[in-house]
């Protein structure tokens, strides 16, 4: 069961929301970690919605679609996203509409996955829709670093320690969460990051498994893992900063593992 793709992902249960209004773009603007105003009509952008000192709240997937923006979010997310974005809508001019029935994603490749639309409606092809615990789909979300809100990343992470940082625009104005951000940023000192792994047998190792390194006996942790089939086991992991070189190995559980950069 080797990760490559094409995968084609049911969505329908993912929250999405239709937001219109007069304020919608300076709204997003400033919630978001989106560059929503250099979003053309019909491109999308992942980022996050954080807290004031700039942890992650929420992950999003933000589309531009004529006079209204779409958000999605996957399930879990639905109501704490919504109530976040009523939060901050206090004064503003800005609608949110619940959007309900068939969506999906198609993943080419694990370097594709984060650049992929969820569209909404049916596809031609919808007998092969794969949920989103099918052994596939979840090989290949890890080998892209696709997060899984309160799995890989919560509100005790920042966006640069993840897949996120590829999105974030450190040339954009102010948002929430933005100076403890850029803060670090600029100094270049992020303390962990996540990281593929691939590790030897084909047991899953449990969230939260420690990671060891021959220099440092607590070098991070397990975030998510998947037995591949071919007697390895896929996983994501945060690894300090002093052993997150790629191609370097870790001892998990008593299993060497290879680090890996994501996508792989």
């Amino acid at each position: 069961m080797i990760a490559h793709g094409p995968v084609l992902i049911d969505r329908s249960t993912w929250g999405r929301l239709r937001v219109t209004g007069g304020d919608r773009v300076r709204f997003l603007q400033g919630l978001t970690t989106v560059n929503v105003e250099s979003l053309a009509d019909g491109a999308h952008g992942w980022g996050a919605i954080l807290s004031p000192k700039g942890r992650v709240l929420s992950v999003i997937d933000i589309a531009r679609v004529g006079e209204a923006f779409l958000i999605a979010t996957e399930p879990s997310l639905t109501e704490p996203t919504r109530a976040l974005l009523e939060r901050y809508a206090v004064m503003d001019d800005v609608v949110f509409e619940p959007i309900t029935g068939p969506a999906h994603q198609l993943w080419e490749d694990p370097v594709s996955v984060w650049r992929a639309p969820i569209v909404e409606g049916n596809h031609p092809t919808d007998g092969n829709l794969r949920a989103e615990s099918d052994p596939l789909v979840e090989c290949m979300r890890i080998r892209a670093g696709f997060l899984r809100y309160g799995v890989d990343v919560d509100d005790d992470h920042f966006p640069f320690e993840t897949p996120l940082e590829q999105f974030l625009d450190y040339k954009k104005g102010c948002y929430v969460g933005q100076e403890p951000v850029f803060r670090v940023h600029a100094q270049g000192n992020a303390a962990r990051t996540l990281r593929g792994l691939v590790v030897e047998g084909d047991a899953p190792l449990a969230k939260g498994t420690q990671i060891k390194h021959a220099s440092k006996d607590k070098a991070g942790e397990v975030t998510s893992s998947q037995p591949q089939g071919d007697g390895t086991t896929l996983a994501l992991g945060y690894l300090h900063r002093t052993v997150w070189e790629v191609g370097g190995t870790v001892e998990i559980d008593g299993r060497k593992a290879l680090v890996r950069e994501l996508p792989w």
